[in-house]
């Protein structure tokens, strides 16, 4: 990997300004396109469930920070809770979601940037973008827009998914958008509870078959540049109801420049008398 560019405040707020325009016109050229209905009653059948630790300790990470997180999933997630998408429609998270002001309610929690943390309005919102992307993969539904950060934090603490799992979402440009390309109705529902963000699909006939997702091809390598990146490939199974696998195909392809060194380095034992 090419070692890392760090642009100047003043490029990076350009870029946010043009990029997020873009993204704007599009959500109103496209209005009729995104799923708007919600439902409160939940459709009959699961697809798939999951939930992510609200408190998660991280080396150098304030734990006020966990708990302001938790304050500004509070103010997103019924935003997205019992949302409806149709057949032919897309769910965007901030199209539903809106900008994190502080006018709202939002409050600084952490946020990456550059290959650090940092406090800003809105902070941890990624939990929910993660815990939805990941959810979506145990689906037929199709992801048309995921991100993730090109840069890798945090080393693995009590990891239980793959790394690279999870979708960043900063609004509004960067997006995390699905299309349902099915004949059913799905129905997405995430409430927080007091120790777990808890989510669900939810489908309006009973699935046919069930999905797992794989890690392959993961490994770390040291760079030209003196730093170390990070990559592995996602593929997700597809298996009938007899337990046969159907399919078998590539979803994410993950690379990341590391901030910690993912080496151990080992001493050699003194020789005893």
């Amino acid at each position: 990997m090419k070692q890392p560019i760090h642009r100047s405040d003043l490029r990076l707020k350009c870029g946010m300004i043009y990029y997020g325009t873009l993204r704007k016109w599009m959500w109103f050229r496209c209005n009729h396109q995104f799923a708007k209905t919600r439902a409160l009653a939940p459709l009959p059948y699961t697809a798939f469930a999951h939930k992510t630790i609200l408190r998660r300790p991280l080396k150098d990470v304030e734990m006020w920070m966990q708990e302001n997180k938790i304050i500004n999933l509070n103010l997103a997630v019924p935003h997205v809770h019992g949302i409806l998408l149709r057949p032919g429609e897309t769910f965007s998270y901030w199209k539903c979601i809106g900008k994190p002001r502080k006018s709202k309610g939002y409050v600084d929690g952490m946020i990456l940037r550059n290959g650090t943390f940092t406090a800003g309005t809105g902070g941890g919102l990624c939990q929910l973008a993660n815990l939805i992307f990941w959810m979506t993969l145990h689906t037929p539904l199709t992801v048309v827009e995921r991100h993730r950060h090109g840069y890798d934090v945090f080393p693995d603490s009590n990891r239980t998914q793959p790394f690279g799992s999870g979708a960043t979402c900063f609004y509004p440009h960067g997006d995390l958008m699905i299309r349902n390309d099915t004949q059913d109705t799905y129905q997405l529902l995430v409430t927080v509870g007091n120790t777990h963000l808890e989510g669900a699909w939810q489908v309006s006939t009973k699935p046919e078959y069930r999905y797992e997702i794989v890690e392959r091809n993961h490994k770390m390598e040291g760079e030209y540049w003196g730093g170390y990146s990070r990559h592995n490939e996602l593929y997700q199974q597809v298996f009938d109801s007899q337990g046969a696998l159907v399919d078998d195909h590539l979803v994410v392809k993950n690379h990341a420049i590391m901030t910690y060194a993912p080496f151990l380095e080992t001493k050699e034992k003194e020789e005893t008398p």
